[in-house]
């Protein structure tokens, strides 16, 4: 079966109408129409329910759907990766949001480069929680992470563990506190590790620095990171640790079918310099490292 069938069921499946199908995939819908016949007659099913005002998406067409989705986003990433290895300065792009590196990331940089198999690598700077689709969609080869909740096509390493600590403005009543505890932030535990993307999608600001402002105004209040509270010293906003709280897990992903001895590498020379630090640890069951049999 030629991927362009399939892209061609997708389009029609995403937009219930022929019509639509075909201008977005740039082609006439006879045309279309003809590629759809042709893919349920290969199939032996149909896809697609047809009346005179709208397609609906039969029970075959929905297990197919649900099938092609990721092996074209799986073959465009593939696409992506073979293009950057074959240019002449081809480099491992390593995904990291500003300041949420653990204060790793030099050090990072300035080790791999001692590990055997070791490959170039830049840095591929993204927003809060871009990280996952750039991997999947092959816009990068690696991602230095707080742990993502979706780790669906993804595998992780820990790198660094450390503390949360609660974001408030200076005036706030516990702002003064020694330590504090989840409850009278009113966050529960399993939201920890997704309260400040949470916070920052409630707030309708871009990033965890606009997010902080907020806090710095008394608008909102978070929880993060110790190492992302001291990248954002603000005088209007107190750091205050929290006693009862998980902690942060900094992780290096990539994506599960990758070969790439250049990404184990990179793996390693994370590990390392966050045991250097003493910050290293595995609060979570170890995950598979990057396959080292071939290349990108």
């Amino acid at each position: 079966m030629e991927s362009r069938s399939l892209r061609y069921f997708v389009a029609v499946a995403e937009e219930r109408n022929f019509t639509r199908a075909a201008q977005r995939l740039g082609i006439a819908g006879p045309a279309l129409s003809r590629a759809i016949q042709a893919l349920e007659a290969d199939l032996g099913v149909r896809l697609f329910e047809r009346t005179t005002r709208r397609v609906e998406v039969t029970e075959p067409g929905a297990v197919l759907l649900a099938g092609a989705r990721p092996a074209l986003e799986a073959l465009d990433a593939a696409v992506r990766r073979a293009v950057r290895a074959a240019a002449p300065d081809g480099r491992l792009l390593l995904a990291v949001k500003a300041d949420a590196d653990g204060g790793l990331l030099e050090d990072i940089l300035a080790a791999v480069s001692a590990e055997p198999d070791a490959e170039p690598v830049a840095v591929r700077l993204c927003g809060w929680g871009e990280h996952i689709g750039l991997l999947r969609s092959g816009e990068a080869d690696a991602a230095l992470m707080f742990a993502p909740r979706d780790r669906a096509g993804i595998d992780t390493d820990v790198v660094a563990v450390e503390p949360h600590v609660a974001a408030l403005p200076a005036r706030h009543a516990l702002a003064a506190s020694r330590r504090v505890r989840l409850a009278d932030l009113g966050v529960g535990f399993d939201e920890v590790d997704d309260q400040a993307e949470r916070a920052i999608d409630e707030q309708g600001v871009h990033d965890l620095a606009q997010l902080l402002t907020l806090v710095g105004l008394g608008e909102a209040t978070t929880v993060v990171p110790r190492s992302v509270a001291a990248a954002y010293p603000r005088p209007a906003v107190a750091y205050v640790p929290i006693e009862d709280c998980p902690p942060a897990t900094l992780v290096i992903a990539w994506p599960e079918n990758s070969r790439s001895r250049g990404v184990a590498a990179l793996v390693r020379a994370a590990t390392a310099v966050a045991s250097a630090r003493g910050m290293a640890g595995s609060p979570d069951p170890p995950a598979t490292r990057p396959r080292r049999a071939g290349r990108r």
